[in-house]
Order: C-alpha cells, then sequence, then structure tokens
C-alpha cells in the first residue's frame, strides 16, 4: 500500500552527523505514527524513534538528546537527525508508518556505519 525508501546512510567517525530521510509515495499525516527502528547483525530490532500525528515525539533512552526525529508532509517526508554518533548505533535503519494498530509499512533499510 505504502511505499517508503529510506537514504542517507553511510560510513561516518564516532562524533559525526548523518541525517536520514524517508520518502513516502503517500501522505503521511495521517499515520498513527512514522518511527524509525534500528537492528544490528544477531540483535533484535528496537525502535529508536516515533513522531505520532500531533507532532510529539518519543525517544529510545539510547538516543535521546543526540537524534531528533521530524517530518515534512508536503515533501510526504521522515527525516532522523543523528548527530553525536557512536560506534554502538551501527545498524540498518528502516522506516516504519503506523496507520492502524494493525496496519504498518516498512521501509528496505539504510546502513548506518559508525567507526571508532
Amino acid at each position: 500500500q505504502v511505499q517508503l525508501v529510506e537514504s542517507g546512510g553511510g560510513l561516518v567517525q564516532a562524533g559525526g552527523s548523518l541525517r536520514l530521510s524517508c520518502a513516502a509515495s503517500v501522505s503521511i499525516s495521517s499515520m498513527n505514527t512514522m518511527n524509525w527502528y534500528r537492528q544490528a547483525p544477531g540483535l533484535q530490532r528496537e525502535l529508536v524513534a516515533t513522531i505520532a500525528r500531533d507532532g510529539s515525539t518519543t525517544y529510545a533512552d539510547s538516543v535521546k538528546g543526540r537524534f531528533t526525529i521530524s517530518r515534512d508532509n508536503v515533501k510526504k517526508t521522515l527525516y532522523l537527525q543523528m548527530n553525536s554518533l557512536k560506534p554502538e548505533d551501527t545498524a540498518v535503519y528502516y522506516c516504519n508508518a503506523k496507520r492502524s494498530l494493525f496496519i504498518d509499512s516498512w521501509g528496505q533499510g539504510t546502513q548506518v556505519t559508525v567507526s571508532s
């Protein structure tokens, strides 16, 4: 239903910054939440950040104060600004849109690698 395409990943030094983008094929303003998840090899997928319809945001404790989730409804794009990156942030980052409790869409993922 909803196509999501992530971009902006890459290789950065510890302490550096990246901005991830997620372009959606449809309006994102009606989604209950837009989310960023990440998954490192051998580990569980974890929720990194959430933005709700009213614009409220939630962050995992591990990224609080360093990452910022935002959206541009006109451009139909979700963003994740990542500052003060740490090697522990290395993972594939996935964009997710939840239309309801039971319907959601996923992007293909973008690799973020932070060197020590």
